[in-house]
């Protein structure tokens, strides 16, 4: 059966392998603190549905709690080790089935092995949080293998620990220039392809949220990280597709194991 992957903005994206649904990082607000959507719109009420919700860190913007509660009765949440000691509030989603995760772990779901991988990223609530958490990737393997790197730098081992994979979910931009090595800009995320040996590549976490006021002061730095990646990829990983979706768009990969 063919593998979707659809991207609803920011880190937020639905894939579908083995007959499972897996959404990552959940986003479902047009505001967020001094973050307003500038692109694309709140992903419809479609997208709360999946047999499994995937949470990177504990950042507000991929650990948004109000977002996850919007979540159908029943979804699985994989969260870091630590995230119901750091953020009090999931204990509240009894409707939902959370499990604490660590690099290392793997979750089967159906027909689908979920890896849990190293990603290189600040993995406290807050920049001043008490208790610290990992940060991670994980690595979607069914009828594909499908890396969702969450936010992370480069990091040493990072093709070894995610190894070669169909279709890499990497970020690309932030909220400005200066991204910083705990991140990926679109030069760092085309190294990274290059370094996975992926076979196709979707930009994300760019072109959806912006501080306000910042998009009319630096519009280039919000929307050109996209385009800029698939320049840069294009010389780090020649022949290399990368799918540069629109919100709400989607694509599929016929892959046959």
């Amino acid at each position: 059966m063919p593998v979707e992957i659809t991207w609803w903005g920011h880190a937020t994206c639905t894939v579908e392998d083995a007959h499972a649904r897996v959404i990552t990082d959940p986003l479902f607000v047009r505001r967020l603190a001094h973050l307003r959507r500038r692109r694309g719109e709140v992903p419809p009420p479609g997208a709360r549905q999946a047999d499994v919700a995937l949470v990177s860190h504990l950042h507000a913007d991929h650990l948004h709690v109000p977002s996850l509660a919007l979540l159908a009765r029943g979804t699985r949440l994989l969260v870091p080790r630590g995230a119901r000691r750091a953020v009090p509030a999931l204990r509240r989603l009894t409707h939902l089935t959370v499990s604490e995760v660590a690099p290392g772990d793997a979750v089967t779901v159906g027909g689908l092995v979920i890896r849990v991988v190293t990603a290189r990223h600040d993995g406290r609530r807050l920049p001043l949080g008490r208790h610290r958490s990992p940060a991670l990737g994980y690595v979607l393997e069914g009828e594909a293998r499908t890396y969702f790197a969450g936010d992370t730098g480069l990091f040493d081992g990072m093709a070894e620990e995610v190894g070669p994979v169909d279709m890499a979910l990497l970020p690309v931009g932030g909220w400005g220039p200066y991204l910083g090595t705990e991140h990926l800009d679109a030069g760092r995320a085309a190294e990274a392809l290059a370094r996975l040996g992926a076979r196709g590549a979707v930009p994300v976490h760019y072109g959806t949220y912006w501080p306000i006021g910042m998009d009319a002061l630096r519009p280039h730095e919000f929307h050109s990280p996209g385009d800029e990646f698939v320049r840069l990829a294009a010389g780090r990983a020649p022949g290399v597709p990368v799918h540069r979706l629109g919100h709400g768009e989607s694509v599929r990969l016929g892959v046959s194991r």
